[in-house]
């Protein structure tokens, strides 16, 4: 019980769960958002939110990229850091400018995985990742 109380907490465990965050993430925002997107790519390209005016196609490749490309980066931990923040940047455009002023029932799951994302950026891969093991 002493344990379950503590707020202290051992490397491993840490390495652990920065795995365990990473993967999830990484799995989700790829195979529920990211190949929906490759699938569906003609459909969506000519009609997709274009926040920074490149246009339609250029922001759903932009998109693309950032959850197919990086999503996978993310999963593998290499170049963790600089994935975690196009993943980033990304789900803030889709929170505060596509769903700006919805009900929170349509930002819950986009704020999640940037919280998740935002995590993984400001603490780094951890040990069990392509970035941890090269910095031994």
């Amino acid at each position: 019980m002493k344990k379950l109380l503590s707020t202290a907490y051992s490397d491993n465990a840490f390495n652990f769960a920065m795995l365990i965050q990473r993967v999830v993430t990484g799995l989700m925002l790829l195979i529920a958002h990211g190949l929906l997107k490759i699938s569906n790519f003609s459909e969506m390209s000519g009609t997709f939110f274009d926040p920074l005016h490149v246009g339609h196609r250029n922001s759903l490749v932009l998109c693309i990229f950032s959850e197919v490309f990086c999503s996978m980066l993310l999963v593998l931990g290499l170049f963790t850091r600089l994935a975690a923040l196009v993943i980033v940047l990304e789900l803030s455009f889709l929170v505060f400018m596509y769903h700006r002023g919805q009900p929170i029932k349509n930002l819950d799951l986009a704020i999640m995985y940037l919280a998740s994302a935002f995590s993984v950026l400001l603490l780094g891969p951890g040990r069990v990742s392509v970035d941890g093991m090269m910095s031994k």
